[in-house]
């Protein structure tokens, strides 16, 4: 296994542990899980830096890499919820769009058309890990819950934003016409010779 495979899978494995530094009560146990979270989407830029610049790109951190970013900050955003300071409905409606437009890769994937990560996906999910570890922080008593609020208000708008751009762009795939703009649409052997961003 690659390097940049290697740490597209510590994200994966952080996961358990985020949750559990949420979830047990010691002192400053927020910052601790914010901390590992932050450090573990970090790894993020690294993985597909190293993976270019090595030439070391592979299908397990093409298919890996989407997925340990959302479980990492979905995860999170649910602990958050736990501690009082993610709304529910904000983490439920990012939830949703996750689950929709995963939904969508697939059906494009049946028809051998791979939707390849557009600049919005790519701003959620930072938008996404900003609202987690400023959450994260607010729970350990950085500042007022309010700073968290909004932080994650922001994220939210723009997941829904990134869905409709994919919305925009879907049909004009999946009936094989290229869509403008970049990353509109890559091909299944095209996406397995580079490591995706998020979506």
């Amino acid at each position: 296994m690659t390097l940049p495979d290697q740490l597209t899978l510590s994200r994966v494995l952080a996961v358990p542990v985020v949750a559990t530094l949420f979830a047990w009560e010691f002192a400053d146990h927020a910052y601790w899980a914010t901390a590992v979270f932050s450090l573990a989407m970090a790894t993020d830029q690294v993985d597909g830096w190293l993976a270019r610049r090595r030439n070391q790109t592979s299908l397990f951190g093409a298919l890996l890499d989407p997925i340990a970013d959302k479980v990492l900050v979905l995860v999170a955003l649910v602990m958050l919820v736990a501690e009082g300071v993610a709304p529910a409905w904000m983490v439920a409606a990012i939830v949703a769009r996750e689950i929709v437009i995963s939904g969508l890769r697939l059906a494009a994937i049946e028809q051998t058309v791979v939707i390849a990560a557009r600049d919005l996906g790519k701003l959620k999910t930072w938008a996404q890990a900003v609202a987690v570890t400023v959450g994260g922080l607010a729970a350990g008593g950085a500042w007022d819950d309010e700073v968290a609020w909004w932080t994650l208000l922001v994220a939210t708008i723009l997941t829904w934003v990134s869905a409709l751009d994919y919305g925009r762009v879907a049909p004009r795939l999946l009936r094989g016409t290229t869509a403008t703009g970049p990353g509109d649409r890559s091909t299944p052997s095209d996406s397995a010779a580079r490591r995706h961003g998020a979506v």
